[in-house]
C-alpha cells in the first residue's frame, strides 16, 4: 500500500514521507533514519529493499528513477533530495553526476 502524498508540499515533507515509509515497511527504528544515514549499512536495508522504496516512491510521486540510481544515491538525504528534484519540489542536487542528471531530465519533465 502506498502512503498518501496529500501533505507533501516540499522536500522536507517528502523526507518525512520517506522516513515513515521505511519505518513502517521495514520496521527500521526511526532514530536510525537521519539525514546522513547510509541506506544499506546504517538503516539495515538490503539493495532490494532500497529498490522497493524507490519503486513505491516513484509510483506515489509519478516519477522515474533512471538505471544506476543506486550508484548515485547512498544516503537517506540523497534519496530524498533526488526524489524532490525529480518531482519538482527542489533544485537539482549537487551530488549527482552530469550524465545521471541528463538521464533524470530525460525521464522526468518536472525536473527541468
Amino acid at each position: 500500500m502506498i502512503p498518501p502524498i496529500d501533505d507533501v508540499k516540499n522536500w522536507m515533507h517528502l523526507f518525512r514521507w520517506i522516513v515513515k515509509l521505511i519505518r513502517d515497511q521495514y520496521d527500521v527504528d526511526e532514530a536510525k533514519l537521519i539525514r546522513n544515514a547510509v541506506l544499506e549499512t546504517d538503516c539495515g536495508l538490503a539493495s532490494e529493499d532500497v529498490e522497493a522504496v524507490m519503486r513505491i516512491t516513484a509510483e506515489a510521486f509519478r516519477i522515474r528513477f533512471p538505471p544506476g540510481t543506486l550508484d548515485e544515491v547512498l544516503r537517506l538525504e540523497e534519496l530524498c533530495l533526488l526524489t524532490s528534484w525529480l518531482g519538482g519540489f527542489y533544485k537539482k542536487p549537487d551530488f549527482i553526476s552530469d550524465g545521471f542528471s541528463e538521464s533524470c531530465r530525460g525521464l522526468n519533465p518536472s525536473c527541468q
